[in-house]
């Protein structure tokens, strides 16, 4: 076996960016390790249940099995998810491997997790609701991790977005799922706009959709003028 299976990978090779469900699993499995660690590793099916949770997750999603063992596949290829075989296990379960890719302390995993399963937050919500996963630093001491995450030599993981009209306090985001498209919106002085990237079945099922309601409405063009309605 090589000795250096598990050794770090160069932060220079870091995978491409995470679509939205690829972000999902990651911080899913993040998530799990640090807050059940009697469940995890997880199966696919615990996967699909905690993808789908209803609590800590924005957006709230629907995903079938096959969506999620396509996104696995997809961070197998990145080297962010291994499949774990354990003597007692009787079926295939999953981890993450972050930490091999980006190394980082535990409590700044933790709220790299929250931010891929809630979207962009305040410095002050986010330490809160990483409190459920692991014991974080006094406020100024966390606002320091954020920052030491945001200007990593290698490549920053979290940007502190311009605070937008309305709002008290500055949001900060992940950036493994790439640039914001609110900060690239807003630099160039558009409106701003939310852009979800979807899996690659979900886009082939959403070609499909639109494919048959095309041919839907020709038909029913058809129709109309057979019965002279046009």
């Amino acid at each position: 076996m090589n000795a250096n299976a598990d050794a770090p990978i160069p932060e220079t090779t870091a995978p491409s960016p995470l679509s939205a469900l690829e972000a999902r699993v990651l911080g899913c499995l993040i998530e799990k390790e640090l807050a059940t660690p009697d469940i995890y590793p997880l199966t696919l099916n615990a996967l699909v249940n905690a993808c789908n949770q209803r609590s800590n997750r924005d957006p709230v999603m629907d995903v079938v099995a096959r969506d999620v063992e396509l996104a696995l596949e997809q961070l197998r290829q990145k080297r962010l998810v291994t499949l774990f075989s354990g003597a007692d296990a009787r079926v295939p379960k999953f981890k993450q491997k972050l930490d091999q890719v980006y190394p980082m302390e535990p409590v700044s995993r933790a709220l790299l997790g929250e931010l891929l399963l809630r979207g962009p937050q305040t410095a002050a919500a986010l330490r809160g609701n990483t409190e459920r996963m692991h014991a974080v630093p006094a406020p100024a001491e966390f606002e320091l991790l954020l920052v030491e995450l945001a200007e990593r030599p290698s490549g920053a993981l979290v940007r502190k977005l311009p605070r937008q009209p309305g709002q008290k306090e500055a949001r900060w985001t992940q950036l493994l799922t790439g640039e914001p498209v609110a900060a690239a919106t807003e630099e160039a002085g558009e409106p701003l706009t939310v852009t979800v990237a979807l899996p690659p079945e979900a886009e082939r099922r959403l070609a499909a959709l639109e494919a048959e309601v095309v041919h839907l409405r020709a038909e029913l063009a058809r129709l109309r003028g057979a019965l002279g309605e046009v």
